[in-house]
């Protein structure tokens, strides 16, 4: 994730700038929304740290597009396909709508399964 802003628009009033992170911030929020995502992934070393809403994201931002990278974890017996492409419509049009960017592409990283504690009970057998 880069540190810096992007422009989006000029007028007569000025120009409206955004902070990459939160740019950032809508891509995890609106990822997150989709039923199958489990959480966002950022490795062993955010995994015991405070929740970050753009744990996981990355972003490149130009003037008028935007580029996003999505690293998730996604629920065991999900279709993980219909999942992704869920994940990519609610980001684009989650960022488009707030920002105005044009979202070029949205990239789905799986980075692993949660197995909930439900489902292993489900499995066990009575004798």
């Amino acid at each position: 994730m880069t540190d810096g802003s992007m422009q989006t628009s000029i007028d007569e009033y000025g120009k409206v700038t955004f902070a990459d992170d939160v740019v950032a911030t809508i891509a995890g929020l609106a990822a997150l929304e989709v039923k199958g995502v489990s959480s966002m992934s950022a490795g062993i070393v955010e995994k015991f740290g405070k929740k970050n809403p753009t744990r996981g994201v990355k972003v490149e931002v130009g003037e008028k597009e935007a580029a996003v990278d999505l690293y998730m974890i996604v629920d065991y017996g999900v279709q993980i396909p219909e999942v992704a492409w869920n994940v990519q419509e609610n980001v684009k049009k989650s960022i488009e709508t707030m920002t105005g960017l044009s979202v070029v592409e949205v990239n789905i990283y799986i980075q692993g399964i949660e197995f909930h504690k439900e489902n292993s009970d489900q499995h066990t057998i009575k004798q």
